[in-house]
């Protein structure tokens, strides 16, 4: 066994769930430190050869769960080119696995503009994890009069995490908005196309019921570089501006790879 790298401690694989042939939740318990609710940390193994493959993955849950933080699940894609996630995808309940024993990311609650009552959650893919740790956070409907959270997806089968949202709308009933938006196929009830563009033809915003107001609202977006690039462009193009801890403003952004 090759020496552990600093910074990752080992744990254990307790399942995994599959939601397509690619796409799967690694759910993991290790003594990693407290962190908060949308940050990440790292997922590692040994290539068997004396060197080490990591990468970063967001945590789904919110670390105030009844099972502790330290029973963690991450929503993976298997990338047919990753050196990580293939094997990831692989592993059992039982299996050794390392993860980096502090998490980071700035996108967090505590990072959102006091003045912020409306909170816009504009995720890809697998970045709609993270945000569903956001959106299960204890008392957050003391911190918001609105939530809302979009997710783009290129085919229904990727519209996850179903029950839980429906949770969500149990528990903050006509506070929580949710926009599915699906690319690739014609599905009743969602919307069709990319996120910039539903936002510059105010499509999501009618979807949601809830008008984006630059006194506010407040908007993390996350997912694919190009649509994080475009979607910013966008915002800006409706008057909103990138927040920034020396300026603030009403949107900040993170590429999910």
């Amino acid at each position: 066994m090759t020496e552990i790298p600093h910074g990752l401690i080992k744990g254990v694989v307790l399942k995994r769930h599959d939601w397509t042939t690619s796409l799967f939740s690694l759910f993991v318990e290790a003594p990693i430190n407290a962190y908060q609710a949308r940050q990440f940390t790292k997922l590692a193994l040994s290539d068997g050869r004396g060197d080490w493959v990591r990468r970063a993955y967001s945590i789904v849950n919110n670390p105030k769960q009844a099972d502790g933080h330290q029973r963690m699940e991450f929503l993976i894609i298997a990338d047919q080119n990753g050196e990580l996630s293939l094997c990831l995808q692989k592993l059992n309940s039982g299996d050794e696995i390392f993860v980096g024993k502090d998490a980071s990311g700035f996108m967090t609650i505590d990072e959102i503009p006091k003045n912020a009552d409306d909170l816009w959650l504009l995720s890809t893919g697998t970045a709609i994890g993270p945000f569903i740790s956001i959106l299960e956070t204890p008392l957050l409907e003391m911190r918001f009069k609105n939530m809302v959270l979009v997710h783009a997806v290129r085919t229904q089968s990727e519209l996850i995490y179903q029950e839980r949202i429906q949770q969500l709308f149990n528990r903050y009933n006509k506070r929580f908005h949710y926009v599915p938006i699906v690319s690739r196929e014609h599905v009743t009830g969602t919307l069709c196309g990319r996120i910039p563009t539903l936002l510059l033809s105010r499509e999501i915003e009618s979807r949601a019921q809830c008008q984006l107001n630059k006194t506010h609202s407040f908007l993390y977006i996350c997912g694919n570089p190009n649509m994080v690039k475009d979607t910013s462009d966008a915002l800006k193009e409706l008057g909103f501006n990138k927040h920034l801890r020396r300026k603030s403003g009403q949107f900040s952004s993170e590429n999910y790879w």
